[in-house]
């Protein structure tokens, strides 16, 4: 029995053969037309290849012209004197794609990468939503040819037989079960593998997929590997492999689609709470609180637009992520752009954890952890999670390392137990603020091995008035191979009362041994400055 038969999985493969002549002609419409027409320059796009200089995507007139992806660029200006040549950009060809790859989510969240040209979905249980699997496809296309692609579609139950049907036969559904015979008449280089197995298979005569699976799989392991056996295997539906999306799907999403795109906040904002409400009430049938929320904007020109609140604790209320989310629209440099609207708005719960009821009483001292967590959201949506942070004490004693700083929202439930050192009446021995890193400077001092009498630093020059020290630290030799110089610190006081926090890197005259010429000296640092 086939494993489409029996796995029963739906994909839709999207190629996009000329992506990067369509990226550049979205932009800037040959001859000044608009996008899609014709000009009378053929434009292609090359990069270095096997150095030489090789055509690696044409537009439709190049097409029409002869030329092709592969060729050597020599020939092709042979054939059109007046070619125009783009340079190859594949980071802006990338992340063109992965704009595309944003816009599929709105049919199904497990969108994954083919290649550099190329998408696939997987569509399995959600062709119905939009009537049929050839109506999904014809939306798609539609859709992605009205952004200005040449975009060709196939449908089937393995990811290369999609993939292949997209170059060999687009525009092909592909019933399950049904894949050996849809592929077999189909080119050996539309299944994707390697440039030296499609010309060791040319050179044998076998030229489409048929002719391949003619042929013993024990004498194809042989010559061209397990691998590739295990392509043709998943071409014909005979084994299959799971897609790699680019996003984890979501724990649960609500969305609101639009017969005609809205643009106005007092549309948005009501549609985001609206959303909230329903996915709350999904969440709580199932005992469960969202600790990460994504809100989806889908422009109806093509462009997603995303934004991500965190919670430091499970959000089980409507009001929490009306809060969160305002806070982080209001944040926002770069406001939403509606552009001509959008045409779907979507919410999701990327992150979701069992929530436990606890028991509340009357004391309202016993909820402030509450109302900190609460701030600490909000504050959070607002600056960013990675700048609302908590220091957190670790297991040593090297200055630098014994605090990590850790997104506040990120702390572990157990975080308010980590023990900090108990802290007399007396000043502090260590400086609240640290340098990092040490700042070098240049240090007097009466003794080699003794306290600084003068030191500058930052081109400011410091006479001692108090020093107090040293206080030894050795570096933790079982964390590194060279675990470094013996720190003596000192803890300074200069005449205008400022108060420093510095040491000398090694011991003098067993780990520095100054030589002869005065050179070898111990060096200072800066490290941290009192309050």
């Amino acid at each position: 029995m086939r494993a489409a038969s029996v796995n029963r999985r739906r994909i839709l493969g999207l190629w996009l053969p000329r992506l990067p002549t369509d990226r550049i002609e979205r932009k800037s419409p040959p001859g000044g037309g608009s996008p899609g027409e014709a000009s009378r320059a053929p434009r292609v796009v090359a990069a270095k290849r096997d150095n030489a200089m090789a055509v690696i995507a044409c537009d439709a007139y190049a097409t029409q012209g002869g030329l092709m992806p592969g060729m050597p660029l020599a020939t092709a200006r042979a054939m059109h004197p007046a070619l125009d040549v783009i340079d190859h950009d594949p980071h802006a060809d990338a992340a063109l794609l992965a704009a595309v790859a944003d816009w599929c989510d709105r049919f199904t969240p497990l969108v994954a990468l083919d290649g550099a040209d190329g998408l696939l979905l997987d569509i399995t249980g959600c062709a119905h939503l939009f009537g049929d699997e050839a109506a999904l496809m014809r939306l798609l296309t539609t859709a992605l040819t009205r952004q200005g692609f040449a975009v060709s579609a196939a449908v089937a139950g393995t990811a290369v037989a999609a993939r292949a049907l997209t170059r060999g036969a687009p525009g092909r559904i592909v019933p399950p079960g049904e894949e050996a015979a849809a592929v077999a008449p189909l080119p050996v280089a539309a299944l994707g593998v390697d440039d030296a197995i499609v010309r060791g298979l040319r050179r044998a005569g076998l030229t489409t997929i048929g002719d391949v699976l003619a042929r013993q799989p024990s004498e194809l392991a042989a010559r061209f590997g397990e691998a590739f056996v295990a392509v043709l295997r998943q071409a014909t539906g005979d084994d299959d492999a799971p897609i790699s999306p680019r996003k984890p799907a979501p724990d649960y999403v609500v969305d609101k689609r639009f017969a005609e795109p809205v643009a106005t906040t007092e549309v948005i904002l009501p549609t985001l709470l609206a959303l909230a409400r329903l996915l709350i009430a999904a969440m709580e049938r199932s005992g469960k609180g969202a600790r990460q929320l994504t809100a989806s904007f889908f422009r109806s020109d093509g462009a997603v637009r995303s934004l991500v609140v965190e919670a430091g604790q499970p959000v089980t209320r409507v009001e929490v992520v009306q809060r969160l989310f305002a806070e982080r629209l209001d944040a926002l440099a770069d406001p939403l752009d509606p552009g001509f609207g959008y045409d779907l708005i979507r919410l999701a719960a990327s992150q979701c954890v069992a929530i436990a009821e606890a028991q509340r009483g009357f004391d309202t001292t016993a909820h402030q952890a509450e109302d900190v967590v609460a701030l600490a959201d909000t504050l959070s949506a607002r600056l960013g999670a990675r700048r609302v942070v908590r220091y957190l004490p670790q297991n040593t004693h090297i200055p630098e390392r014994a605090a990590l700083a850790v997104p506040v929202q990120h702390c572990p439930p157990d975080g308010d137990e980590a023990p900090w050192p108990a802290r007399a009446d007396e000043p502090p021995l260590r400086p609240l603020r640290l340098l990092q890193p040490p700042e070098p400077i240049e240090v007097l001092a009466g003794v080699p091995d003794g306290p600084p009498a003068q030191f500058t630093w930052r081109r400011v020059t410091h006479r001692v008035a108090r020093a107090e020290g040293p206080e030894r630290i050795a570096m933790e030799w079982w964390r590194a191979a060279e675990p470094g110089l013996t720190r003596d610190y000192f803890r300074i006081e200069d005449e205008s009362g400022s108060r420093f926090w510095l040491y000398r890197d090694g011991l003098y005259g067993s780990e520095v041994v100054p030589a002869p010429d005065g050179s070898g000296q111990p060096r200072w640092y800066m490290h941290g400055l009192f309050a």
